[in-house]
């Protein structure tokens, strides 16, 4: 019984981490950020999406844009391997086998950073604050 209840827990942790990635972005003011070609544009803070295909192994594209779709900045951001593709059926490791590497850029400057431990700790406290 205890064995049934621990792989069921397993199955669904793997199952709720294996179909999506996400990462905090510190953004200039009035601007928001579009990764790997999606139209969906996020704003500072949390950004969660599906994962990426093997083509983002070299990184992932984004494009920084103003509010009124004026294109500040865009270039690639660091990606990494994520092991919960490998057991997340069917191909997870065929089709969604990259994510972000970081847990936060930073955009602010010309190249993309990652962000100091006080950023992070602001975006997500701010994250909490909206819920």
């Amino acid at each position: 019984m205890i064995l049934k209840r621990a792989a069921g827990l397993l199955a669904l942790a793997l199952a709720i981490t294996g179909c999506s990635t996400a990462s905090y972005f510190k953004l200039p003011e009035n601007s928001k950020v579009a990764v790997y070609e999606r139209p969906q544009q996020y704003s500072q803070g949390l950004v969660k999406t599906r994962p990426f295909f093997w083509t983002a192994a070299g990184g992932i594209p984004y494009k920084l844009s103003s509010d009124d779709g004026e294109l500040l900045q865009q270039g690639k951001l660091r990606a990494r391997f994520r092991v919960a593709s490998i057991f997340w059926p069917p191909g997870g490791i065929i089709y969604w086998p990259m994510g972000f590497g970081q847990r936060c850029y930073d955009l602010t400057g010309a190249e993309p950073l990652s962000c100091t431990q006080a950023d992070l700790k602001t975006l997500r406290s701010q994250r909490r604050l909206e819920r």
